[in-house]
């Protein structure tokens, strides 16, 4: 075991707290003063040690050496007989560098996991790897490195830094979504899916690189619209492509967002407006020249007569029918689109058009003919590919109307409505003079009424849209999985038989930036039989989009290492759904979106789940194939960020003296820089290396500062000076440990709350206040910067109290090391039960300091690492403390008086004083309050007299008192 005595060569930037490796009975008169410093990198490699050889112990002994042969020695036990409890973290691309969003995420969700089996729950809490991506063949071609290479490499690196943040996963789980032995049940489901309808082909435009003679991601095109790479100008092509019938399922998707009742609203409402579901209607708009229709949807039909164009898409089919004076200017528009235009303030593509020709008749308006343009803001795939032009009443239409010298008509009046107008009036109101029958009318009614009579006429009807889009997943790429179909010339697309799975990514590639994907060139691997024909065939060469590899994963993670199907039944019905999953906010809609789709169809088709009507009687929550109960998203983790306030350049540490943190001054000018709390970056030099904060601070003080500093949901403002709190907050639990340990042996504690003295019994009732406040943190509000806040307060009752046999009997009091303080005596065995409570509580968010304590505690040294029943005496063995409501009942009420919402002083009071009577509860409150020496300030004039009171508010029973004047 290695030592625990800090050397002078300790790393550590703050020197650490007191620290002796266990209590034996010879040091049973051990005061807390002479403990020795702690070495926290030796706390922490040696817990790390004694976990991973109690893991080896108990995985031996659970393997089963009577499996016969063929069976997989490393399939993961089923779920227990105890309730299961699953606790998910997003898992990351393995870049190479773990960072502070990182270690946020883990120390949220690795606190949950050891906190639930504290409980008494079987809690499943698995890690692996979002491992293909583009990031990867970027790499192989500028580091002349496999992608394989460099993400397995990549992988170690984190795994080992995962393990110093002392995150407890289970590896006997892991996956890589990269390994044939994960992305074989991907082409799986891809085939499950196309077998279904629901996986197709058609064209759809893609970023392509006329000299590297490839297709770009989107992030791979700058703002200018030219190649990150090459620079050439990037073109907008088209190319077949794979999709999967996501918008088959979108009534579900929208109407179960109603079921996740422990989502974020925020959340909920990005999916709602990603799916984006209009009711509205579809009206047929005959083109005079050739009678065939256009057919347009409109969520505003009360706006039908301020219709001025029509707008449709450069692939709609009515463009076949465009003049001849208008087919050039027509192409040209066309042509012009190839490349990827300049964006608006708002990110999207400013509206352009040309004029067709052609013109339609207004359905509503007899000879009124409307005019048809070509436009880049109407897309082909969406909707029927054509809308209505209403300039009045249509942001987008206003401003291409303005482009085309069109003046916006009016037909809508509301409060919006000026003398006129500059812009378009969106909201509902009552139609003007010019709507013919519908005139005067609200809009809601007169939408129902102009629906009516266009259905009546045949020109129109009732329609519902949805903005959400087939879920394009191929990608022109390799480092990806292999989409699992073969096209042969006779047949068509064929799906690979499922016995022929995995389609296996060939490792001997080449890569070079250009000519497309690698694949294509391997014409060994290209080239195939046809399943169906036996003819010659091709295999596709594209591969799948990552989030078809992490919209699944959840459910693998219950049967890890099934190889006859993707989980077993049984496996995914009794683990999902996941209790609590935990990742960023920018995740909140394609992800989630796809992941629901993904599970959804699983336990639609039955490869999970009881069925809707079972489900629903055992009242299944959220149900409905619903994969996530509850969703946490944490904050981003923001930097200290500087900058020359005169040029706006980012300043370097090196450029600022922080000699004095609080006032930081830039050295080149001698002033101070202009600061503020930034997304870490390496091009704003204010990112954070975890591995340097564990280095400098230690794991457990790194962890209890990032879940100290502010809520999960919430932006986290990095403050390294700040984490000397933590340590210092260790410290004092070290020395309270120390006092508990030093008073071994005393009798089991056992409540008499009539025999406690005055000292004691507020130690009770705070032990089980705690208690209470962090078993509701950990298993509803995830509040961690206030249980934190709760463990400080109980340390530090803790810290004034002296644990001494007498207590019972006597109230004198000891002098301590301060001597303006004096230290109330407590039975010993009180004491030991909530200092035991303490470190069974903090343990979760600090687990390497945690377990040294409880061995401290309880004389757990062994002279061998190998003791394996070391395991059991481990405190994460150990139940978690569970409070006694009759110790939350207050004797005295601490009542803070407040002048005009500001804390003035305080009064004191016994509960059985205070009148039940609200009347008579706010006299009493008064007289008390007033008869207080400090009254005379806040609450009295110059003679002694009460001022004017304007309002007595009185709250919480009492705890709080404000008084308006």
């Amino acid at each position: 075991m290695p030592s625990l005595n800090a050397s002078t060569t300790t790393p550590y930037l703050y020197r650490p707290f007191s620290h002796s490796s266990a209590f034996s009975a010879a040091h049973a008169d051990l005061k807390p003063n002479t403990l020795k410093p702690v070495d926290y990198a030796a706390i922490e490699q040696k817990w790390l040690k004694r976990w991973k050889l109690g893991k080896d112990a108990a995985r031996s002994a659970t393997s089963d050496t009577t499996a016969p042969k063929g069976a997989n020695s490393k399939e993961v036990a089923s779920l227990s007989d105890k309730e299961k409890f699953y606790i998910l973290s997003m898992f990351p691309y393995p870049s190479g560098i773990l960072h502070m969003g990182h270690v946020r995420v883990y120390a949220i969700s690795d606190a949950l996991a050891r906190a639930r089996r504290m409980m008494g729950y079987d809690v499943v809490h698995p890690m692996g790897w979002d491992a293909f991506g583009l990031p990867a063949e970027n790499a192989a071609i500028e580091r002349s490195i496999h992608p394989n290479e460099w993400t397995i490499k990549n992988i170690d690196v984190m795994k080992g830094q995962m393990e110093k943040i002392l995150a407890d996963f289970d590896w006997d789980r892991e996956l890589r979504t990269c390994s044939p032995e994960y992305y074989q049940w991907t082409q799986y489901l891809f085939l499950k899916l196309h077998e279904a309808g629901l996986a197709y082909q058609k064209e759809a435009v893609v970023n392509w690189d006329p000299v590297d003679q490839t297709v770009l991601a989107n992030e791979q095109v700058d703002s200018e619209g030219k190649s990150w790479r090459s620079g050439a100008v990037v073109e907008k092509r088209k190319l077949r492509q794979w999709f999967f019938k996501i918008t088959e399922y979108a009534d579900d998707l929208l109407q179960d967002l109603d079921r996740l009742q422990h989502w974020p609203e925020r959340v909920k409402q990005m999916q709602r407006n990603w799916i984006g579901k209009s009711q509205g209607a579809e009206f047929d708009f005959t083109v005079s020249s050739s009678k065939d229709a256009i057919q347009v949807f409109t969520s505003r039909p009360d706006t039908v007569y301020g219709v001025q164009f029509l707008a449709v898409s450069t692939e709609h089919p009515i463009l076949d029918a465009v003049p001849k004076s208008h087919q050039k200017g027509l192409e040209n528009f066309k042509e012009s689109l190839k490349t990827v235009a300049a964006s608006g303030s708002d990110g999207e593509a400013k509206p352009e058009g040309v004029n067709t020709g052609l013109f339609a008749d207004h359905p509503f308006l007899p000879g009124t003919k409307i005019p048809v343009y070509a436009v880049n803001y109407v897309v082909s795939d969406y909707g029927t590919g054509a809308v209505m032009g209403v300039p009045g009443h249509d942001e987008r239409d206003f401003n291409f109307a303005q482009t085309q010298g069109i003046k916006a008509k009016y037909v809508i009046v509301n409060e919006e409505s000026t003398e006129g107008e500059k812009g378009p009036l969106t909201a509902r109101g009552v139609l003007s003079g010019d709507c013919g029958e519908f005139s005067h009318m609200s809009s809601e009614d007169a939408s129902k009424a102009i629906i009516n009579k266009a259905n009546a006429l045949g020109f129109g009807r009732e329609k519902t849209s949805f903005r959400i889009r087939d879920w394009l997943l191929s990608r022109q790429r390799y480092w990806g999985a292999p989409i699992p179909m073969i096209h042969c010339h006779g047949c068509g697309p064929v799906p690979v038989p499922e016995k022929d799975l995995p389609v296996v990514l060939p490792m001997d590639v080449e890569f070079t930036g250009r000519g497309g994907s690698p694949l294509k060139q391997i014409e060994s691997w290209v080239n195939c039989s046809c399943p169906k024909c036996g003819g010659n065939a091709k295999r596709d060469t594209d591969t799948m989009d990552t989030f078809v590899d992490s919209s699944w994963y959840f459910l693998r993670y219950l049967d890890p290492h099934n190889k006859s199907l993707p989980f077993s039944h049984a496996k995914a019905t009794a683990g999902m759904p996941v209790d609590i999953y935990i990742g960023g906010v920018e995740h909140a809609i394609l992800h989630l979106l796809y992941s629901r789709f993904l599970s959804k169809f699983a336990w639609k088709t039955g490869l999970y789940g009881k069925g809707v009507a079972i489900e629903d009687k055992e009242g299944k929550d959220p149900g409905h194939g619903e994969p996530f109960k509850v969703l946490v998203t944490q904050g981003m983790v923001q930097g200290r960020t500087f900058k020359d306030p005169v040029t706006g350049a980012f300043l370097h540490p090196t450029e600022v003296d922080l000699t004095d943190p609080q006032k930081p001054i830039q050295i080149s000018t001698g002033k101070a820089p202009a600061e503020s709390y930034e997304k870490m970056s390496k091009s704003k030099f204010n990112g954070v290396d975890p591995g340097d904060m564990i280095t400098t601070h230690g794991a457990d003080a790194t962890r209890l500062h990032i879940l100290y500093k502010a809520p999960p949901s919430e932006e986290l403002e990095w403050d390294e000076q700040s984490i000397v709190g933590m340590q210092r907050f260790l410290a004092k639990v070290w020395r309270v440990v120390g006092q508990s340990a030093a008073n071994q042996g005393s009798a089991a504690f056992s409540p008499d709350v009539q025999a406690m003295n005055d000292d004691e019994r507020e130690l009770w009732r705070l032990t089980n206040y705690t208690i209470k406040e962090l078993t509701t943190s950990f298993q509803n509000t995830y509040a961690f910067n206030t249980s934190i806040a709760f463990l400080i307060k109980l340390t530090n009752q803790l810290s004034t109290l002296t644990p001494t046999p007498s207590s019972q009997t006597t109230t004198t009091t000891t002098v301590s090391k301060k001597p303006k303080k004096n230290q109330a005596q407590v039975s010993p065995a009180l004491f030991q039960h909530s200092v035991e409570a303490l470190v069974k509580m903090l343990s979760p968010l600090a687990p390497a300091f945690g377990e040294e304590c409880w061995e401290a505690m309880h004389d757990n040294a062994s002279s061998s690492e190998q003791d394996i029943q070391l395991l059991h005496r481990s405190v994460f063995a150990e139940s978690w403390p569970v409070h006694d409501d009759n110790a939350l009942k207050e004797d005295k009420v601490v009542c803070g008086v407040q002048v005009n919402g500001k804390g003035r002083f305080t009064v004191e009071f016994e509960v059985s004083e205070l009148p039940k009577d609200k009347a008579v509860q706010e006299q009493f409150l008064r007289d008390l309050i007033y008869q207080h020496e400090r009254a005379a300030k806040w609450l009295k004039d110059d003679q002694g007299e009460a001022k004017q009171v304007k309002k007595m508010i009185v709250v919480k029973g009492g705890k709080n008192v404000n008084f308006v004047i």
